[in-house]
């Protein structure tokens, strides 16, 4: 057991109801400031076996639960998170970075949201009968089994919760991996959910690295359903694992999302939607790091961003008063850093930032904007997953669309502008999951989210995460009902 901001945190696995330790350890450090926070249980394939079979084995009962029984369960696990969001949001904060205020403001309750919005789902769930030729097509939605969820280190534990959620209210078992840089909310969640009554086995979390716990877990015969959020080419390994199982997978991938600023936007509004899209240190798959702004405009908004960025303040993300605290780990940190490296390098000029904050040392990286890149240069293409911003601009409506579609990603894009049919127009012609317009950050669990391109396979919320998790079936009966055949 370890003590983590004052809470107590079991890094040990969590397989079939019990507490399994490992041979073997990983270390878990904080960005902040860089201490050891734990030493933490390093799964491989003898763990991930364990707990594929104890979600196997717990998979029968869990399914033939009723709905009421398995909608009152993940609200009761709703209320746990609830009792226990200070301990969630201090850990979360300590273990990756992300500002104490947003995970209690916003990134803990969102957590408790998704228990109870897909445990309220689940007991609306339904498709009205329909008639064909005078026999009733009746559509359900039946468990499909063990499902391995391998989730993020940015939002560790909302993003766990959305698929866990959706994958128990539909009557599966889980295995969950949350990414070895992050791991501690998950830990906590086996115990809320343990108390909440979850029956042993249902929820199963494994720890330890991608190419070990992880590799077993998606490669395991038995498993049924895989959701990983993560990169392209993560997604690309765990594919091909599945593919050996013929294993249906949802991925949620890179983004290269583009922010696009009229010349008719309201440029305040624009601002500060720009400013924005450096929250969590820019570690969101989701935001808008392309800034693609109408020439006519491009050096007011460009002087309105500099100065608005200036005025952040970057420190401890304990601190109510900052809005940017550290990266996730040092090879990140210089991950994001080689790219800027590279992009001044090769003649781009940094508006804003450009380096490491070495006021505060450590992870902490100023944020930056990238203008005078060329087409095609890698800081336009590629994702960076930093506090990394670029800047180009168009002169036209199709140069502008152009730009936006201009990368191999396709997961959101946001449109600043004042005119109602420039936003359904260009709207419509944008490769993007999610498109928002004047606008940003603004989820609704009932809507669908996903990425096209190599942004992501599937589509996750509402009764799209239950077409998922389940094996939707269709029974036909015919005009005469039951016949009797004694």
């Amino acid at each position: 057991m370890n003590t983590v901001a004052g809470v107590a945190v079991d890094t040990r696995h969590w397989i079939g109801g019990e507490r399994v330790a490992s041979a073997q350890t990983f270390p878990d450090r904080s960005p902040i400031d860089g201490t050891l926070l734990a030493e933490v249980a390093r799964g491989g394939a003898d763990e991930a076996h364990a707990a594929v079979v104890a979600a196997r084995d717990a998979f029968p009962a869990w399914a033939a639960t009723g709905r009421d029984e398995r909608a009152r369960i993940l609200h009761a696990v709703a209320d746990g998170v609830d009792k226990r969001l200070e301990e969630l949001a201090i850990v979360e904060t300590t273990d990756n970075g992300a500002l104490l205020r947003s995970h209690r403001r916003g990134v803990m309750p969102r957590v408790a949201h998704n228990f109870r919005f897909f445990a309220d789902w689940l007991t609306g769930l339904r498709h009205d009968d329909f008639d064909t030729r005078g026999h009733t097509n009746h559509v359900s939605w039946d468990p499909a089994g063990p499902c391995v969820l391998i989730t993020p280190w940015n939002a560790p534990l909302m993003l766990a919760t959305w698929k866990v959620a959706p994958a128990l209210a539909a009557g599966n078992t889980v295995v969950l991996k949350p990414a070895e840089w992050s791991p501690l909310t998950a830990s906590l969640l086996a115990d809320i959910a343990a108390e909440a009554g979850l029956p042993p086995g249902v929820l199963n979390v494994v720890q330890g690295y991608g190419a070990e716990a992880g590799a077993a877990l998606v490669g395991h015969p038995d498993v049924r359903r895989i959701s990983f959020t993560g990169s392209v080419p993560t997604a690309r390994r765990i594919a091909a694992a599945a593919a050996a199982n013929l294993v249906p997978t949802s991925f949620e991938l890179g983004g290269k999302s583009p922010l696009l600023v009229f010349a008719d936007a309201d440029l305040d509004l624009a601002v500060d939607l720009a400013v924005e899209q450096y929250d969590n240190a820019g570690q969101v798959c989701l935001s808008g790091t392309r800034l693609l702004v109408d020439s006519a405009v491009a050096d007011e908004f460009t002087a309105r961003f500099v100065a608005r960025v200036h005025a952040l303040r970057q420190g401890d993300p304990r601190d109510e008063d900052t809005d940017i605290g550290p990266n996730i780990h040092a090879d990140h940190l210089a991950r994001v850093d080689g790219f800027v490296r590279r992009a001044l390098a090769s003649g781009a000029r940094a508006a804003v930032g450009g380096g490491p904050n070495t006021d505060l040392g450590g992870l902490y990286y100023r944020p930056t904007l990238l203008t005078g890149l060329p087409p095609g240069a890698e800081a336009l293409t590629e994702e960076i997953f930093g506090p990394v911003l670029t800047l180009q601009t168009f002169g036209t409506e199709q140069e502008a669309v152009a730009l936006a579609n201009g990368t191999r990603f396709g997961l959101a894009a946001v449109v600043v502008t004042g005119d109602p049919s420039r936003a359904a127009r260009v709207s419509a012609r944008l490769v993007a999951g999610t498109v928002w317009v004047n606008c940003f950050f603004v989820r609704d669990l009932r809507a669908p989210f996903g990425g096209s391109r190599q942004s992501g396979v599937g589509r996750e919320g509402g009764t799209w995460s239950f077409d998922f998790y389940c094996d939707v079936k269709n029974t036909v009966t015919a005009p005469e009902g039951w016949r009797n055949h004694g």
